[in-house]
């Protein structure tokens, strides 16, 4: 008994050592350098409300952001959609301090980049370049300093829609699990071309085979992710409106299902965007811009495949990027036309969302990431 009374004392005590805090960082098309471009806010993970932490300004357009594993380094794509210009940035962020501190920027290597991932060791960054579709990959320093590019690959092609399909675009750069290859949704070619990462080389990316696996033409293949089993894959189409599906395995995709993400698919202006798992893997997101404005609701079968759940409206127009919390109780959607966020609660069950809090307001929000935050006192 007094073995027991001894143990529920230490572990009492580990818990009032430590906190846990979690945090929502915000990118956004803000136009101007003058004006606030990251926000950082915190998240009551009982209510869902959230409460301005710090912001920053002195860059412009910090259209997309990632952040290191350890979540003490930011990293955004800067100077999006701004004509012979583009790059990336790094800023420190301290929960203690609530302070958040610019680092350094390096060029892109293509105008308005969109994307950038860091790999899991927080060594590698890689950034995709939309308009002239390309990629470009960087060292990271340990404290958070981006090295100038030791890889860039440039492409060319694109596919059958004039307008939106004249050459490549690149959308998206993302790690396999075990973060052996990269997938890069090529909007313009209709594409997801595929590489290998070597770690330890100076130059890590290199040709898979097969280099590529084509998705429907005129499709547009935007954002892509991974089941979190590792056994399966999906994209979303930006101009076709659907989520491509696949079993994956050692570098390797095989299409096993296509889905809609609209209600109605007899529709112009499908405009789809992004898409996220739920950490449990038993549900898949995704959000719809254009006319519709909403996030399809999907649950995820034993085979990968997905079923239809439902639809939550967004609040806003242009839900461009949205997140889930890392205990899935949480997703929160930027709505970049009407510059508002919302947070909506998860029902864990059954996969459908609640608004809960009031709305954010932040003028032309573009993205969104949520991390959870371990002090010690």
């Amino acid at each position: 008994m007094k073995k027991i009374i001894s143990i529920a004392i230490a572990v009492s005590g580990w818990i009032n050592m430590y906190s846990q805090s979690t945090y929502v960082f915000f990118g956004s098309f803000n136009r101007d350098k003058a004006a606030d471009g990251i926000y950082v806010y915190q998240l009551n993970t009982d209510t869902g409300k959230l409460s301005k932490v710090v912001k920053t300004k002195n860059i412009l357009n910090p259209s997309y952001i990632t952040l290191s594993p350890n979540g003490k380094y930011i990293f955004a794509c800067t100077e999006s959609k701004t004509p012979n210009a583009g790059s990336v940035s790094s800023f420190e962020f301290d929960p203690a301090k609530k302070t958040l501190n610019f680092i350094n920027s390096q060029k892109s290597g293509g105008e308005n980049p969109v994307y950038v991932t860091v790999h899991k060791n927080g060594k590698w960054l890689l950034n995709g370049n939309y308009t002239e579709g390309s990629i470009s990959v960087y060292p990271i320093s340990d404290n958070g300093k981006i090295y100038p590019m030791v890889q860039r690959f440039q492409f060319s092609e694109g596919s059958v829609n004039p307008e939106r399909q004249d050459r490549s675009h690149i959308h998206s750069t993302v790690f396999s699990p075990d973060f052996n290859y990269v997938f890069a949704s090529d909007l313009g070619a209709d594409k997801i071309r595929i590489y290998q990462f070597k770690n330890d080389a100076v130059q890590p990316m290199d040709d898979a085979e097969p280099a590529f696996i084509p998705t429907m033409a005129g499709t547009g293949p935007r954002h892509f992710t991974f089941h979190p089993n590792g056994k399966f894959a999906y994209c979303i189409e930006e101009l076709g409106g659907a989520i491509d599906v696949y079993s994956y395995e050692n570098g390797k995709l095989e299409n096993i299902q296509r889905i809609s993400t609209h209600k109605n698919e007899v529709i112009d202006n499908f405009e789809s965007s992004d898409v996220h798992i739920s950490p449990d893997g038993k549900f898949l997101y995704a959000s719809n811009r254009g006319n519709e404005n909403n996030i399809a609701i999907f649950s995820i079968l034993e085979n990968g495949t997905l079923k239809t759940v439902g639809y939550q409206p967004t609040f806003g127009k242009q839900a461009r990027v949205f997140e889930i919390d890392e205990e899935g109780k949480f997703l929160i959607v930027t709505n970049a036309a009407s510059g508002n966020v919302f947070v909506f609660r998860r029902n864990q069950q059954t996969g459908l969302l609640q608004k809960v809090g009031r709305k954010l307001k932040i003028k032309g929000v573009s993205c969104v990431k949520i991390k959870k935050y371990h002090s010690r006192f």
